[in-house]
């Protein structure tokens, strides 16, 4: 990442970790920022966190390692990661009308995690996410072994995890990842 694009990132980062610290009490901008130096892997992964419209922000902090985790906390499911299947095999299974991409495979390739359903519960603790949208989130293996796969939303004031065949998609479903630093 180029230094301009990569200050204009700190800068949107910094923003928004301040205008939201109810997500990190506690937490201070300067030790973040110093924990990022040195780390163009993540900032690549965090600009394309925002680039797809996930507004990654602070979420946790482990003190024994003294690593932060980033989770996409945009309102909804992130709008340039929506209208995908669940993983390469689910897209693969579909005989017409089949989505560019699945969400398994476009967090790998920015190098995030989907949420895990705890992770997901645990946003949710920080805030009203997807109430208009759904978001894919890691399955576990026997589910998927029998071709589903789980996601989540906000709905009534309270967190519903369902689930669906791995092959399906919608515009409104997404998902959000998570990066730790």
């Amino acid at each position: 990442m180029k230094p301009p694009a990569r200050d204009q990132l700190l800068k949107t980062l910094k923003s928004r970790f301040e205008s939201n610290m109810h997500r990190h009490p506690g937490m201070a901008w300067s030790d973040l920022h110093e924990r990022l130096q040195g780390k163009p892997a993540a900032l690549n992964s965090l600009e394309k966190m925002e680039a797809t419209g996930g507004e990654p922000d602070v979420v946790a902090f482990d003190a024994a390692t003294g690593a932060y985790t980033f989770c996409d906390c945009s309102a909804e499911s992130p709008a340039g990661r929506r209208s995908v299947c669940y993983d390469r095999e689910g897209l693969e299974s579909r005989k017409e009308h089949r989505p560019e991409n699945s969400a398994v495979e476009m967090a790998a390739s920015m190098d995030i995690e989907l949420l895990t359903e705890a992770q997901y519960r645990a946003l949710q603790a920080l805030g009203d996410f997807d109430t208009k949208t759904s978001s894919w989130v890691q399955t576990p293996p026997y589910i998927r072994k029998l071709g589903g796969a789980l996601f989540c939303d906000r709905r009534y004031g309270m967190v519903f995890v369902y689930h669906n065949g791995a092959q399906s998609y919608y515009a409104a479903r997404g998902f959000r990842g998570s990066l730790t630093v």
